[in-house]
C-alpha cells in the first residue's frame, strides 16, 4: 500500500520536534531527512543526538522514511572521480550516511547529487560510468547488511551530464546488480524525459522503483501547479508500486504549513481516485 510522506527540509529553521509534530498533525506518515539539516556532515552527528531524533519522530507517530540529498553542502566527495582516493571517500561517507539511515529508524536513501556526478573535463561517460559502479560495487554489501536501500536518481540534462533517463538509471542498477540497489521516480525529473509521459514511465519502471518523490513543475507540491497527480498516482497503483510517495518542494514560498496540507490533499484525493 503507498504511504505519504514529507521531506524536511521544507521546514527550514524550524525546531525537529515542532516539524515532527506539524507533519503528523496535517496526515502525514512518514519523515524524509535531508542531512544538511542536522550537521554539516553526518558524522559529526553524534550516537546519542541520533537515539533522540529517532525517539521524537517515532513519539510524534511518524516513521523515518530515510535520507535524501545525501552530498548536498559538502565538500571532497565526487562519484564519478578519476582520482581513486576521492572515490574511496566518496564510498566512505555513503556508508556513514546509510549508518545514519539505519540509527535514525529509516531503510533508504536516495542519490541525486547532481553536482557531485558530472562528468569531469576529459572523462568520458563510459570512464564516469565505470567511476561510479566502482563506488557502487564497493559500498553496497556494507548498505545492504544495514538494512538500507540506495536508490538512484536519473535528473534532467538542465541538472546534470550523467545518468538523465530512468532506462539509463535501469541500466547502472543492472551492473551494479545488488537487490537492494535501485532506481528512484521523480516527477520533476521524468516530466524531462521528452516524449514519454511520467504515467508511461511509472507503468514502464515503477515495479523497480525503490522511492517516489511528488512534486509540481513550478518547484511546489502537488496540486499547487498545472501537473495533474491523478494520472500519476493511477499509475503507480497499477504498476503495483507499494511504497512510499513524498513530497519534495523547491520552491517554498508559499510556506511549510500550506504547502504540506495542499500537497497532501492532491495526493490524497489521487490515490482514493486511483484506487475505486
Amino acid at each position: 500500500m503507498i504511504r505519504l510522506g514529507i521531506c524536511n527540509e521544507l521546514f527550514e529553521g524550524w525546531d525537529f520536534a515542532d516539524v515532527c509534530r506539524t507533519v503528523k498533525a496535517i496526515g502525514y506518515e512518514g519523515l524524509e531527512i535531508a542531512p544538511f539539516t542536522l550537521a554539516s556532515r553526518i558524522d559529526e552527528l553524534a550516537a546519542d543526538r541520533r537515539r533522540e531524533l529517532r525517539s521524537i519522530v517515532a513519539d510524534s507517530g511518524l516513521e523515518t522514511i530515510g535520507l535524501h540529498w545525501l552530498l548536498a553542502r559538502t565538500e571532497g566527495f565526487y562519484l564519478t572521480s578519476p582520482d581513486e582516493a576521492v572515490r574511496r571517500r566518496t564510498a566512505d561517507y555513503l556508508v556513514r550516511l546509510a549508518e545514519a539511515t539505519r540509527d535514525l529508524g529509516g531503510s533508504l536513501m536516495v542519490l541525486g547529487s547532481p553536482k557531485q556526478r558530472d562528468l569531469l573535463p576529459g572523462v568520458s561517460l563510459d570512464e564516469a560510468t565505470g567511476y561510479a559502479l566502482d563506488v557502487f560495487r564497493r559500498i553496497m554489501p556494507a548498505v545492504g547488511d544495514l538494512g538500507v536501500d540506495l536508490c538512484f536518481e536519473p535528473l534532467a540534462p538542465s541538472e546534470t551530464n550523467f545518468i538523465n533517463t530512468c532506462a539509463q538509471a535501469m541500466e547502472l542498477v543492472e551492473q551494479v546488480n545488488h537487490p537492494r540497489f535501485k532506481l528512484h521516480m521523480d516527477v520533476k525529473a521524468q516530466s524531462g524525459e521528452h516524449g514519454t509521459s511520467v504515467p508511461a514511465l511509472i507503468r514502464r519502471y515503477a515495479h523497480d522503483a525503490g522511492h517516489f518523490h511528488a512534486q509540481d513543475l513550478n518547484l511546489q507540491g502537488p496540486g499547487m501547479g498545472d501537473v495533474d497527480f491523478r494520472p500519476i498516482l493511477k499509475a503507480l497503483v497499477d504498476s503495483g508500486y507499494d511504497r512510499w510517495v513524498s513530497v519534495e518542494v523547491f520552491d517554498f514560498s508559499p510556506g511549510a504549513e500550506e504547502t504540506a496540507r495542499r500537497s497532501l490533499e492532491c495526493l490524497r484525493e489521487s490515490l482514493r481516485l486511483a484506487t475505486r
